[in-house]
Parts: structure tokens; C-alpha cells; sequence
């Protein structure tokens, strides 16, 4: 087992690892910028080394930065968490090079799900259910205007690199298709470095659903079963639940045993997410694989029990899964509400000073965050700032439980996201579990044809929202989300600095 482990990462994931590692005996060391000095992850961490200014493109995101600081504090292993460098294909190789163990899959396997085109070729192949598109970078309108021809309008143009909705355009007759070419291959570009599109057939309103793997290197894979994402806006989950309200137990058990010979195809190992489209009529797609552990994950830990960032450790020290795919159950539904710091009504970040901040317990709530009282939000990063998750026996009380948590949350000093929330759970479509990726949408204009905006409905009568100064969006400092797959331009170097005790 590793002695110290370095976070490679910020704000409630890195928290996540540090409690994992704390239970199982191993020293952690925190990174952080100049803006995070003084949060909670450097806090409870046993080390901690400043990585570099508050831009996270010369922090978070500098390889030679936090290779530096893995190997001046004697770290023998790295935790990426999400976002960042965890799906950095040349992190991972650069860690073998320093003999570092990356707590993720191998860099072939990164890379290769990485690229979405090359990832559809190997799911068809595995036997995967793929939509109708191209097999790889589209090369030309001409053959465009073919493709697309053939299997049917509507289609999608998609980036074979990154995602999160950049370089993606829906395409709904042949009139549109040069323009969203052109389009699509420069967001790219400007966004991944690379500008390949490829096309697939696109489906209006399907689910969102994705199955959560686990793999060791003594070739055993298991599924922790599904998570329904489908309630997104602008390619971004707002809130997650497992199981889908949509699948029974034998499509189920068909699809676990479908994602784990894909992954054993591809010899995954670690943990992975395999994400699914599924139409009206319950047929499933492959869309894309994320090689890391996701955003959501507490929501299958709180239903089948096992300890996700636990595995991960073990699995990456060599140790098999402990346990079989046979002794996976699903209990109960779990819930998960991604609490950001931004305007309910226009979705506009809104960093500041948290004067007050307070979250409830009781039966089956859990809230990962790194906020507290006195804390202040910065505009660098990612604006998630908790993530409430409830379970239930059923999904009724799982709502119920979610509802009463964020009603008596206190936040006081900047705007959130919770009034958002708290009418998603009151709305009819989603109490009746008929999802669709355009939940959101439908949503959105039920409330205005009401009249309403989000804020001010007299939800959670003890949660006040004191108004903060918000920047101009544009003048905030751009944040990529993308992670590199090829070495910084440059000598490499960085500056490392230990932070006072």
C-alpha cells in the first residue's frame, strides 16, 4: 500500500481522497494555488506545497508543477480527482517515467478514450450499441453532406477531443451543415488543440444514463450499476440519481454485463464511467467513457455501500477488487443536488464572501463540500461549492430527505444555486420521473409562462442569499477544462514554495 499521497486537485474532491486516505493510514500532501491558501483541503492535509498563481492553467493544470511537488515531498502515488489534469494522458505517462503511480487507468487507455471517434470504433467492435455516424474525423463537406444524408437528419457534429459542449453543433437540414462544420472544428481547435469532428446521428430528448466500472489489474471488472444524469444544462449536471427512475432490473443487469466486456476489451482498470444515450424507446447508445472518478459518484456509493475512492487506492496498489460483481446490491435511491455559486435566474457566477454557511444532517444525508463560515469563493474555478446528497428506501423519501436538507441550508453572502433546485424537486415532470436531457429547457419555460423566475418563491424560508458584487463574466479569468495531452510549451519549469506553518 502507498505511504503519501499527493491531490492533484482542489476545493471537495480533494477533501473526498483525503478522508479516503486518512481511514486507510496514508499520509496525504495538498497542492494549491495562491488563491487556496487557505482552504480546507491545505488544512487537513499532512504536507502541503504552493504550486503557483491562482490561474489554474499555472497551477491545477502545470504537469511539471505538480510532478515537482510529488516528487520534494517524497509522494509515491497521485490522486487527480476530476476536472483538471485527470484525464491528462501525458500525466499519467509522466508519472510512470518518475515512478509515481497514477490512481487511474493507464495512459493508452486515457488516450484512447479520449478520442471519441477512435472510442466509438472500439465499443462497435466489443459489441457496444453505437449511433449511426462516422467511423472517424469527418474530412470534407462533400463527405458530410453524404453522411449525413444517409443516416438521416438530424445529426450532431462533436469534437473527437474534450467535451463539456464545446465544439458540438446539432444539425437539422443540409442548409446548416457547412456553417456547423466550420463552427464546431474552431471551437475545438480554440478549446483541445485539435480541430477533428466527426458526425453521429442525433437523438431529440433522450436519457442520460451511465453505469460506473471498477477494474483491477488482475483482469476482474465489475459495475456498480447506473446513474440517471439526464437533468443537464448546457451539457452540465445539475443533479444526478441512482438507480435511473427509467430502468428495470433484467435491462439492468443486460447492460452491466454489456459495460464490463467493453471495458475488458479495452483492459480498463481503475475506475471509469461509460455513458449511455437512451431513446424513447428504451434502446441504449454508447456515447463517451470518462477515465476517472466522476463528479457524482457519492450517489452509487450511497446505494450499493462500496467506498469508491477506497477501490481506487487499492486497485492502483496492486490489490484486486475486494469484492464480486455477486456481492453488488442497490439499496434504496440516492439523490445528488450540485450546489453552484451562481444566479438562479441567469446562471451568472457569483463568487464572494460566504458570511454563513450551514448544512443539516439526519438519516441518510451527506454533503461533500469545502465551504464554511467566513470563506470566500473565488472566480478562478469551477463554481460547485457542494454537493448535497440524500438516500432513501424509495425515491419518494430520497426527494423528501433532499427537499428538507436544502430548505434548512444557510448560506448568507453570495448568490446559489439551491431556489433552483428546490423547484426542480417540486416540478410535476421530474416528481414523475420522465426525464430527458431537455428537462432543463421544458422547465425553464414552464416557470416563465408562469411568470416566475427561481428566486423569491418562499423556498427555504431560513436560507437568505445576501446580495454580492458579481464581476463582468468576461473579465473573469478563463478557466480550461480541457487537461493537455502533450507537454507545455517552454523549459517546463516551475516554482514551488512550502507553505508556512
Amino acid at each position: 500500500m502507498f505511504k503519501k499521497i499527493l491531490i492533484a486537485n482542489r476545493g471537495e474532491i480533494a477533501l473526498r481522497v483525503i478522508y479516503a486516505c486518512r481511514e486507510l493510514g496514508i499520509k496525504t500532501v495538498a497542492v494549491y494555488s495562491e488563491a487556496d491558501e487557505n482552504s480546507l483541503h491545505v488544512r487537513f492535509a499532512d504536507e502541503d506545497v504552493c504550486i503557483g498563481p491562482a490561474r489554474s492553467v499555472d497551477s491545477y493544470l502545470s504537469v511539471p508543477a505538480v510532478i515537482s511537488a510529488a516528487e520534494i515531498t517524497g509522494a509515491d502515488a497521485i490522486h487527480p480527482g476530476y476536472g483538471f489534469l485527470s484525464e491528462s494522458a501525458y500525466l499519467a505517462e509522466v508519472c510512470e517515467a518518475c515512478h509515481i503511480k497514477f490512481i487511474g487507468p493507464d495512459p493508452q487507455v486515457i488516450r484512447l478514450m479520449g478520442d471519441k471517434a477512435r472510442a466509438r470504433r472500439v465499443m462497435k467492435k466489443a459489441g457496444v450499441p453505437v449511433l449511426p455516424g462516422s467511423d472517424g474525423p469527418i474530412e470534407g463537406e462533400e463527405k458530410a453532406l453524404k453522411l449525413a444524408k444517409d443516416i438521416g437528419y438530424p445529426v450532431i457534429v462533436k469534437a473527437t477531443a474534450g467535451g463539456g459542449g464545446r465544439g458540438m453543433r446539432v444539425v437539422r437540414a443540409p442548409a446548416e451543415l457547412q456553417h456547423a462544420l466550420k463552427t464546431a472544428q474552431r471551437e475545438a481547435e480554440a478549446a483541445f488543440g485539435v480541430g477533428d469532428v466527426y458526425i453521429e446521428k442525433y437523438i431529440d430528448s433522450p436519457r442520460h444514463i451511465e453505469f460506473q466500472v471498477l477494474g483491477d489489474h488482475h483482469g476482474s471488472v465489475v459495475h456498480l450499476g447506473e446513474r440517471e444524469c439526464s437533468i443537464q444544462r448546457r451539457h452540465q449536471k445539475l443533479l444526478e440519481e441512482s438507480p435511473s427512475p427509467a430502468l428495470r432490473e433484467k435491462p439492468r443487469r443486460k447492460m452491466g454485463s454489456l459495460v464490463i466486456d467493453a471495458a475488458k476489451a479495452v483492459q480498463y482498470t481503475n475506475s471509469g464511467t461509460f455513458e449511455f444515450l437512451m431513446d424513447t424507446d428504451g434502446r441504449f447508445y454508447f456515447m463517451e467513457a470518462n477515465t476517472r472518478l466522476q463528479v457524482e459518484h457519492p450517489v452509487t456509493e450511497m446505494v450499493t455501500g462500496v467506498d469508491i475512492v477506497k477501490e481506487q487506492i487499492r486497485i492502483a496498489a496492486g490489490e484486486r477488487i475486494s469484492f464480486r460483481q455477486s456481492d453488488v446490491t442497490f439499496t434504496g435511491h440516492s439523490i445528488e443536488c450540485r450546489i453552484n455559486a451562481e444566479d438562479p435566474d441567469t446562471f451568472v457566477p457569483s463568487p464572494g464572501l460566504i458570511h454563513v454557511f450551514s448544512a443539516p444532517g439526519g438519516p441518510g444525508v451527506r454533503v461533500d463540500t469545502f465551504v464554511h463560515s467566513d470563506c470566500t469563493i473565488s472566480p478562478y474555478y469551477d463554481s460547485l461549492i457542494a454537493k448535497v446528497i440524500t438516500h432513501g428506501r424509495d425515491r419518494q423519501e430520497a426527494i423528501a430527505r433532499m427537499r428538507r436538507t436544502l430548505e434548512m441550508t444557510v448560506v448568507e453572502g453570495i448568490k446559489t444555486s439551491i431556489p433552483l433546485h428546490l423547484k426542480i424537486l417540486a416540478d410535476p415532470e421530474f416528481v414523475a420521473g420522465t426525464l430527458s436531457t431537455s428537462f432543463i429547457e421544458r422547465f425553464l419555460a414552464r416557470q416563465r409562462s408562469m411568470g416566475f423566475g427561481i428566486r423569491g418563491l418562499g423556498f427555504a424560508p431560513r436560507m437568505r442569499h445576501l446580495e454580492s458584487q458579481i464581476p463582468n463574466p468576461e473579465s473573469l479569468p478563463f478557466t480550461p477544462s480541457s487537461t493537455p495531452t502533450s507537454p507545455p510549451a517552454g523549459d517546463g519549469g516551475c516554482s514551488i514554495s512550502r507553505r508556512p506553518a
